[in-house]
């Protein structure tokens, strides 16, 4: 019966970071700095909220794109911190996590033969939807240019097939994100032109260098925003994203998402209202935290003498790999195997994160400073 399976979902694989971080985890006594998973527990007001919709059995499907009080909180909270006024009524839809809301948001803005530029090292979730809509991802090179996503590096990649264009900042796999001054000449390059920009903004509120700038503020006829709760509030399991854009496009991607999941989870919705309005400050301890474990990466990195750029925000370094001979997937299984510390190969971040890796430091201070002794007494005997 494989013949009879969809051409385009046979040629697309699981993620690399999850087929690595599978293949490794259970390896005895191995420190993982793998998954991209916020180590604070979910704000226990907001858990309140869950147990106290439980309990009032608010279990019901709600509007698809979600409660009017929570479109509002969203709302809000985009015009609070990042001063973007989005209707709650047309322009804001929540999701069963920012990955449902890339999903919906390609299968509504792209046809086949279209093509999308995108930075390339990049997350993963991208190229799989934007394949299986028979449209062609298309990577601008950013290793040379300090992993910043510039318009100048955008404008080459630009034909007449060009539909939309994808900036997630601060980045993951890289953690640099963009000033407000490279925003603007995006939004200029794109001024006179027929195309979209995706935004993903999941890690916005861990942005440590200077306030997050949606590309919205500039662009925003042209422009669907997406973030969500996974990463600011450690409620990844929670699944709930928000997507925000123009009456004229959130009116066609409401459709999509009706017919994908109905609606996202009630509890999970009365939880985010909660985070959204009296946590809407929850990411700031954390992010204090993140940046402590950054700038405490970084000086053990250095000492390495490891390449790697500090990153602006999220919680992920991009190293380049020692000089070795061994490709990115085997340096991280040679990795695993002789000093039991696992890392996310950079090929899993498309072909331009081959010779790269990826530290997580969303792990505990202790985590982190055992897995950089192993890596370092690695480092040290391959290299000596």
């Amino acid at each position: 019966m494989d013949q009879l399976i969809n051409r385009n979902v046979k040629e697309i694989e699981i993620s690399g970071i999850r087929k690595f971080f599978n293949m490794v985890a259970d390896t005895k006594d191995m420190i993982s700095l793998t998954i991209g998973q916020p180590d604070f527990p979910t704000p226990n007001h907001v858990k309140e909220a869950a147990k106290k919709a439980i309990d009032e059995n608010f279990t019901s499907y709600t509007h698809n794109a979600g409660t009017i009080q929570l479109r509002q909180a969203a709302a809000n909270f985009y015009q609070e911190k990042y001063g973007i006024s989005y209707s709650p009524e047309t322009e804001v839809i929540i999701t069963t996590g920012a990955s449902e809301a890339i999903d919906v948001a390609f299968r509504t803005i792209l046809d086949k033969g279209t093509e999308v530029i995108l930075p390339g090292p990049v997350y993963p979730g991208y190229e799989p939807i934007i394949r299986l809509c028979e449209a062609t991802p298309v990577f601008a090179d950013i290793r040379k240019n300090q992993f910043r996503f510039t318009a100048k590096l955008i404008e080459p990649y630009i034909t007449e097939k060009t539909r939309c264009i994808v900036l997630p900042y601060p980045s993951n796999p890289t953690g640099v994100s963009l000033t407000e001054e490279e925003l603007r000449e995006i939004s200029e390059l794109i001024k006179d032109r027929n195309i979209f920009i995706l935004a993903d903004e999941i890690y916005s509120e861990l942005s440590f260098e200077r306030p997050h700038t949606s590309i919205a503020k500039y662009a925003k006829e042209k422009t669907i925003v997406i973030n969500g709760l996974s990463k600011s509030h450690s409620m990844t399991g929670w699944r709930i994203g928000m997507l925000f854009a123009p009456e004229g496009i959130a009116k066609h991607i409401i459709k999509v998402h009706q017919y994908n999941v109905t609606c996202a989870s009630s509890i999970s919705q009365m939880a985010a209202l909660e985070a959204l309005t009296v946590g809407i400050n929850d990411a700031l301890p954390m992010k204090i935290e993140y940046q402590k474990r950054r700038d405490y990466v970084h000086n053990r990195l250095q000492n390495m003498n490891l390449e790697v750029i500090k990153p602006d925000g999220g919680f992920y370094f991009f190293v380049k790999n020692p000089p070795t001979k061994l490709n990115s997937f085997d340096f991280a299984l040679s990795l695993v195997h002789e000093s039991k510390v696992a890392v996310v190969p950079g090929s899993a971040f498309s072909q331009l994160g081959e010779g790269y890796f990826r530290i997580s430091y969303a792990y505990s201070q202790e985590t982190l400073e055992e897995g950089l002794n192993r890596l370092e007494s690695y480092v040290r005997e391959h290299l000596s």
